[in-house]
């Protein structure tokens, strides 16, 4: 951990496995000066996202950066243990038919009108135009994926035991809700009108993150079911890693800001994930005072999409990914999310080592991704 304070006073607790770009140390200097900004901490997984990284975690007394954490709010992790063996997965005939079924249940982008999900029953959002963004959006997009970095993967634990994991959020209403508070100054007030406001489409927007990775989880459990597994409900875990929330921290209550970090209190459950071809970890928190008990969400990109685009090849990929098993046919679009494109995880986890206790680890066996 390197401590730096900033011109204005404010603290800055970092746990890094390589150097900051300049770019992200000037993004961390503009942070450190903006109003009632009084700690952040700088996960090893940081990386540049215009004015506030992702991994950037920060603490204000009263006002809110609501733009801080981005579109999809209330995105994150859910997992969960199937009553089989790795093995399953032998051939790929077994792969392609798990594949396929995936394909069917769990949309990327949306859902075909014949197919419309169970929307969840959530609380109401501050106004009606919201209300409506939510109902339209869910009857598309409920139970889908997302492209980018959102994933499906079935990994395997030491004890070469299936698991389920799934990174997805918001889909576009997290967005809705972002666009509607554009209008607004960079901070607002939390007591504030507007401010108790967004702080309720906020939790609206993070309830329906996690209904819908619980609704992916569902598919996927029923999908194994015609298949004669069972999965373990009783081993979910589930997190998120773009919300704002109040929280006690130095005798004081703060709003703590997360974009892109895992929230982290002592014995607090979570999930980071490598890349698509490396280890995955489930943890505890240990609850680190300074970096705000927090950690990063994952392994953090090393190189842009569009470097990714450039510099990773068909070949390259398949190389990479040897032994996990994924759609060929999406192969040129998952060059952007290549496992060169992203930091060494190991060295992620060896840097936060005072963050988070690993329970187990975890290797891909198959990836289903945008």
């Amino acid at each position: 951990m390197l401590d730096s304070p900033a011109p204005s006073g404010t603290s800055i607790h970092r746990w890094l496995c390589s150097r900051l770009p300049s770019e992200v140390e000037a993004a961390t200097r503009r942070l450190a000066a903006s109003p009632d900004v009084r700690h952040i901490a700088l996960m090893p997984d940081t990386h540049w996202a215009g004015n506030v990284c992702v991994g950037s975690v920060f603490a204000t007394r009263q006002l809110l950066y609501h733009r801080a954490v981005g579109g999809d709010l209330g995105c994150g992790m859910a997992a969960m243990r199937l009553q089989a063996s790795a093995e399953l997965f032998r051939s790929e005939a077994a792969a392609a038919r798990i594949l396929w079924g995936l394909e069917q249940r769990v949309p990327i982008l949306g859902h075909p009108r014949q197919r419309l999900p169970t929307l969840p029953d959530l609380p109401a959002c501050s106004c009606p135009s919201l209300d409506k963004a939510l109902a339209r959006d869910a009857r598309a997009q409920f139970g889908s994926l997302g492209r980018g970095n959102h994933f499906l993967e079935l990994q395997a634990d030491p004890q070469n035991q299936l698991w389920i994991m799934v990174h997805s959020g918001s889909r576009s209403f997290g967005k809705a809700v972002a666009g509607a508070y554009s209008y607004a100054e960079t901070a607002v007030e939390s007591g504030s009108t507007l401010g108790r406001a967004f702080l309720n489409d906020l939790a609206v927007a993070r309830a329906y993150a996690r209904a819908n990775r619980r609704e992916i989880l569902r598919q996927v459990q029923e999908l194994f079911e015609t298949h004669g597994i069972s999965s373990e409900p009783q081993t979910l875990i589930d997190c998120d890693h773009n919300h704002i929330q109040a929280e006690d921290h130095f005798g004081r209550t703060w709003w703590v800001h997360r974009k892109g970090a895992l929230s982290a209190h002592a014995g607090e459950a979570g999930l980071i994930p490598g890349s698509m071809a490396t280890a995955s970890f489930h943890v505890e928190g240990r609850g680190q005072p300074a970096s705000l008990c927090s950690s990063s969400h994952g392994a953090g990109r090393k190189w842009t999409r569009q470097q990714a685009r450039k510099s990773c090849s068909l070949k390259q990929l398949r190389r990479e990914m040897r032994g996990v098993w994924f759609d060929q046919r999406r192969a040129l679009q998952l060059c952007e999310e290549a496992p060169a494109a992203y930091r060494d995880i190991r060295a992620v986890m060896r840097a936060q080592r005072d963050l988070t206790r690993v329970v187990r680890e975890l290797r891909p066996v198959l990836v289903y991704k945008g």
